[in-house]
């Protein structure tokens, strides 16, 4: 992130994802292809172009749309996936809000220092501390990644562009519209944007500062690094850890203190595609979840997760690709309340938790503004496994990202849970897990996402 003169923050958004050797693009068979590869190849090719769309169009809590109720066929799938495994699933879950308990009070406890961090010079040599907390929590920092000048010229050298090509389809804040000639306005006027009233977001992917910092060597080579961390139980598997691939992603520049564009807490890679066995069902990812064994979820498994269709109802921000981290290049000095990151440092135990939560009812409501109250609330014996399915998925809606709140995930307890990275200053690398649960301050960002 650099700073702006005037208070303005930026970010390069930037996802490591892996080399899938399997991707393919003609039809023939292929003798090391598994049915599930099979069913996602042809579920692909019958997928019909994407709607555009901004990034309104990616959370139902942005779009201003009222998601409709799920079909019944939600309420099946819910039983089948527990069926058989009730009172493990039950126990399970009792276990599951004890540990939530405990570990959010370590965190809340610690701040910003429950996030490891490593020097770039560190890579090739990792302390074990380092690697056990990145194993745990799903993110990490990773210093001087990029020499801190190289870093800020490229904010310098986007605001040039943006100079240059006034045309770029974006959502454009006051002060980047001040960088561009009164006769180019009313054409920008007439671009999608978002928030309508105070647009925010820019729609630019290519630009020279970004295809720079994706292919930078000690970018891809952090890459490299991180996903190392990711190991496969199929020695067939037909995936690299070696070759990161760019993924193209928007640019933000929010400006100071702006809540009308603060995303949610909310999880990249699809919603309800997480249970649906079209989904993530094809590569069993959650299996362990579902048989009461979130203890043994493994999250760091690749080779489950490469049949798995992320995107079964085409939305307009859906990704098919399997994308092992996401991560910020910063190109300022930020810090907590400046326009930074928050995540939520409890990678498996908040998957489970919002993968079980649509299986469970509390035999109480919340007593609002009694602490004993809402201590009843979330005693695990107010918590009961619904003896008939609903097809309530909390947070979920197709086409749309997962997203979490207070009121659907009360054991989460996000205000306490959702932490800050640390201070960042340019060149710093920040990436977190594809199942981690994240969201950002209220100011300016500029995203690029390496993969």
């Amino acid at each position: 992130m650099l700073r702006h003169r005037q208070g303005v923050t930026s970010l390069l958004k930037a996802s490591a994802q892996p080399l899938l050797i399997s991707t393919r693009k003609c039809a023939a068979p292929n003798p090391g292809e598994t049915p599930c590869l099979r069913r996602r190849y042809a579920a692909q090719a019958a997928t019909p172009a994407k709607k555009e769309g901004d990034i309104s169009s990616v959370f139902v809590s942005l779009s201003g749309v009222t998601p409709e109720p799920l079909p019944q066929r939600f309420a099946e799938l819910k039983a089948r996936l527990i069926r058989g495994h009730e009172d493990r699933i039950r126990d399970s879950w009792e276990r599951l809000l004890t540990q939530l308990q405990q570990e959010i009070g370590v965190i809340e406890a610690l701040g910003s220092k429950v996030i490891p961090e490593i020097g770039y010079e560190e890579i090739n040599n990792p302390p074990e501390t380092f690697v056990s907390e990145l194993k745990k929590r799903g993110v990490a920092v990773v210093r001087g990644v990029i020499p801190e000048t190289e870093a800020r010229d490229y904010k310098t050298d986007i605001e040039r562009y943006v100079r240059q090509n006034p045309h770029t389809r974006g959502k454009h804040s006051e002060r980047i519209t001040a960088f561009i000639r009164e006769s180019d306005r009313r054409l920008i006027s007439r671009l999608p944007a978002f928030p309508p009233h105070d647009p925010q977001v820019y729609e630019l992917y290519w630009s020279p500062s970004q295809v720079r910092a994706r292919a930078h060597p000690n970018l891809l080579a952090t890459q490299r690094f991180l996903m190392s961390f990711w190991h496969s139980n199929n020695p067939e598997a037909l995936i690299s850890t070696s070759h990161p691939l760019a993924y193209a992603d928007r640019l933000r520049i929010r400006q100071p203190g702006d809540s009308g564009f603060a995303l949610g807490p909310h999880v990249d890679g699809g919603s309800v595609e997480r249970w649906e066995e079209g989904g993530y069902g094809l590569g069993g990812v959650y299996d362990r979840v579902w048989k009461g064994q979130w203890e043994d979820f493994d999250p760091w498994e690749s080779s489950c997760r490469l049949p798995v269709v992320s995107d079964l109802y085409n939305g307009a921000g859906a990704c098919s690709m399997f994308r092992m981290f996401q991560g910020w290049l910063s190109m300022s000095t930020t810090g907590p309340h400046e326009g930074t990151l928050l995540v939520n440092p409890l990678l498996s135990r908040a998957t489970a938790y919002y993968l079980l939560r649509p299986f469970f009812s509390p035999r109480s409501s919340n007593t609002v503004g009694s602490r004993d109250g809402q201590s009843r609330f979330l005693n695990p014996d107010n918590w009961v496994l619904d003896p008939q399915q609903n097809t309530l998925l909390q947070g979920a809606s197709p086409s749309h990202t997962q997203e979490l709140n207070a009121m659907l995930h009360p054991h989460l307890n996000l205000a306490k849970s959702m932490v800050h990275i640390p201070t960042v200053r340019p060149g710093d690398y920040v990436a977190w897990h594809c199942d981690s649960k994240w969201t950002q301050d209220s100011k300016s960002l500029l995203k690029l996402p390496p993969s």
